[in-house]
């Protein structure tokens, strides 16, 4: 926490912290996985990368250096022996004043780890589309991973019942947007279908999954899609760093593959498997190790 190692009960923040208060703080959710080489995680140039782009989307400054993010990030989980688990990494407005215009207002930095296993299932899921619509892209920056935006997803999935496990929200056209902590893909007729950026999450995951389905073979699209394109798929699947590749069964009650995981998407989860725990070669360069 700011620069120096800290035991997890005194990593605290004062209660006039700006981002408690407005949201004014930006983070990124990383893995790492055990390898045959050791504990590596997945992609982490990417997601520093990803976090300093949205630290400038609220003008903060972030005051270390991407290397120096990156050095803490391995010393920490040295630390902690941490052979597998999930890496949170943010950057926030801190305590100094109150108000909306956060100008003068000292900025922090955490990075905290945990063990952390599947986060919703590996297993075939029932999803319901949302009646909160995904953030218009005209009222912030949409593709920035800024703790405000994320009460729109709070409110879809509380607005949940126990038949559902996930939510799909839709953007302010009525097209398939992405899920509150995950992007969407569909399969119909072999080809891979996930919506188009814009109103989405730039997922790191999403690249990764459209790399892999193309050497895999697949043809992948870019598209829009309607909630009844979705209804009519082959397959359906969820992706993100903590969801990993999670199946879709269902959508609002519509079995997709009988709610059976298909067949598509269980070689892309088995590849995208693979690939973080290091046991294919050609995909080394996004992994670091520990």
């Amino acid at each position: 926490m700011n620069g120096k190692l800290m035991a997890w009960k005194d990593a605290q923040v004062h209660v006039l912290t700006h981002a408690l208060h407005y949201g004014s703080a930006v983070f990124e959710g990383t893995r790492c996985y055990e390898t045959p080489d050791g504990t590596a995680i997945f992609r982490l140039q990417d997601h520093t990368k990803r976090l300093f782009y949205s630290a400038t989307c609220l003008k903060m400054k972030v005051p270390y250096t991407q290397r120096q993010m990156n050095d803490a990030t391995l010393e920490l989980l040295r630390k902690n022996e941490l052979k597998e688990g999930y890496i949170r990494p943010m950057v926030f407005y801190g305590y100094g004043k109150m108000g909306l215009n956060p100008k003068g207002t000292p900025v922090e930095s955490m990075i905290a780890c945990w063990p952390w296993g599947t986060y919703l299932s590996d297993k075939p899921i029932s999803v319901k589309i949302s009646p909160f619509i995904r953030i218009h892209p005209s009222s912030c920056y949409a593709d920035a991973k800024v703790t405000g935006h994320y009460v729109n997803s709070i409110c879809a999935v509380q607005d949940l019942d126990s038949r559902y496990q996930e939510a799909l929200l839709l953007d302010f056209r009525g097209y398939i947007a992405e899920g509150p902590g995950e992007n969407f893909f569909m399969v119909k007729n072999g080809i891979i279908s996930t919506p188009p950026l814009g109103t989405i999450l730039k997922g790191i995951t999403r690249a990764t999954i459209m790399e892999l389905a193309e050497d895999l073979g697949y043809q992948v699209v870019e598209k829009r899609m309607k909630p009844a394109d979705a209804y009519g798929a082959d397959e359906a699947f969820f992706t993100g760093t903590a969801a990993e590749v999670t199946p879709i069964g269902s959508i609002d009650g519509r079995k997709l593959n009988e709610g059976r995981m298909g067949s598509v998407t269980a070689r892309i989860q088995k590849a995208y498997m693979d690939v973080v725990h290091g046991r294919n070669p050609v995909y080394a360069k996004w992994l670091t190790l520990v």
